[in-house]
């Protein structure tokens, strides 16, 4: 326990020596999109830690999470809705259809040619049904205000509501993920879904009636209770507050704002916290590690392996869509471009590695480390490396050096990533 303090009080010393060396500007916002990217790392590893699932489809539950905030937060577009909304309804009404007369028809109809063949024409047919009704709905919402609508838009709805959309949006594409490839070994699972991953971020990118593609969608609403700082700027019981204390009111807004996000967050990470340590705890979460420590042993015992299985993946997914949710809001906007692996399922592994996996302290820990190294080493790479540089003459070579620090942020996280390997290979916080 000593150790485990030590170790959390020397990341909290790294924030404040941000602030305190940096600003605290800088700090908070690191903090904020490291408590983010901490409970995405919580449902990685409770996929992995708890139940040994290798899923690397991290960025495509993020991605819907965001989407969700779009879908339920957004402002809604009426005139796209006039003129396309109905027949998009309409033509993914038709698809559902066609897919379930699909699923009845594999179901009831006996063995054989004669079924494959039913099968076959029903999905056939419902496909163009559904593109002749869909594409001319598109082509008719995408070309009102394209420059600042061409979509539906969304609910209008607060944006805290947006957050168990987000993970229930998740949650549902993990089960239509589990169903078809939980079967799959680990490593054929690991690139199943990071190929889900890549279709789910190329489909926003492309769908510009759902949320304006790679034109992004901005101007999302902002959680409830954190004001915008124009508004807060304009307050005259803040203003007074500020100019008492004497300090600079647009900088005290933005610090004031990151730190209503960070307790939001917080208060989010404590409560999965403390229903994953309820649940790892609990039967069910023995039942769960004595599947991942052995799949054939627990069978023998009568534990259906792949409905758990199917199970954590919900869960886990589900809190990775929250997250994605959450930062959505965070930004005020969604822009699938910055879906990236590296930041979005890379960093999120690394954070559960190093943690510790199947311990929900060490992925905290994990996760509040690397997202501060991950964001500083932006700001402090070209320092360091230019006092490396140093004794070069100036050429080409020096700087070439100086002009590579932005990939000092791979090489950090590359040895880091080494050392406790090597010298920890169960995590900073091992499970117990």
């Amino acid at each position: 326990m000593t150790r485990n303090l030590m170790l959390f009080g020397a990341v909290a010393a790294l924030y404040l020596l941000t602030g305190l060396g940096e600003s605290w500007n800088l700090s908070l916002s690191i903090l904020n999109s490291a408590l983010l990217a901490t409970i995405a790392a919580l449902g990685v590893n409770m996929q992995w830690g708890y139940a040994g699932l290798f899923s690397t489809g991290v960025m495509g539950f993020t991605a819907l999470g965001g989407l969700a905030v779009v879908l339920v937060s957004a402002r809604p577009n009426v005139e796209n809705w006039q003129a396309g909304g109905a027949g998009i309804l309409l033509a993914l009404i038709l698809g559902a259809v066609s897919v379930a007369a699909a699923v009845l028809a594999w179901q009831g109809l006996p063995k054989g040619r004669l079924r494959a063949l039913v099968v076959a024409a029903i999905l056939i047919g419902g496909f163009f049904l559904f593109r002749a009704v869909f594409d001319p709905a598109v082509t008719a919402t995408e070309a009102v205000n394209p420059q600042y609508a061409g979509n539906l838009g969304g609910l209008g709805l607060p944006s805290l509501v947006a957050w168990p959309v987000g993970g229930l949006l998740a949650a549902a594409a993990a089960w239509a993920i589990g169903k078809t490839a939980l079967g799959l070994r680990s490593d054929y699972l690991a690139i199943a879904t990071l190929g889900i991953a890549e279709i789910i971020v190329a489909f926003l990118k492309n769908e510009d009636w759902l949320a304006r593609g790679v034109k992004n969608v901005t101007q999302l609403p902002r959680p409830w209770p954190v004001p915008l700082e124009v508004d807060l700027q304009k307050d005259p019981g803040f203003l007074d507050f500020v100019a008492s204390w004497g300090w600079n009111p647009v900088a005290t807004s933005t610090i004031l704002i990151k730190l209503l996000y960070a307790g939001l967050f917080v208060v989010v990470l404590a409560a999965i916290i403390w229903a994953f340590e309820r649940a790892l705890n609990s039967p069910w979460g023995r039942m769960m590690r004595a599947i991942r420590d052995n799949e054939v042993a627990a069978a023998a015992m009568g534990k259906d392996v792949t409905r758990r299985h199917l199970q954590v993946f919900i869960l886990g997914s589900a809190v990775i869509g929250f997250a994605g949710a959450m930062a959505t809001s965070m930004d005020s906007q969604l822009t699938p471009g910055s879906f990236q692996p590296l930041r979005f399922t890379f960093l999120i592994w690394v954070m559960v590695i190093i943690g510790g996996s199947g311990n929900n302290w060490g992925t905290v820990l994990g996760g509040l480390l690397i997202g501060w190294l991950y964001f500083a080493v932006e700001f402090l790479g070209p320092g360091m490396m230019a006092a490396i540089t140093s004794a070069l003459p100036d050429g080409w070579l020096k700087a070439h050096l100086v002009g590579s620090a932005e990939h000092m942020r791979l090489l950090t996280l590359g040895v880091i990533l080494l050392l406790v390997l090597r010298f920890s290979p169960r995590g900073l916080i091992p499970e117990k």
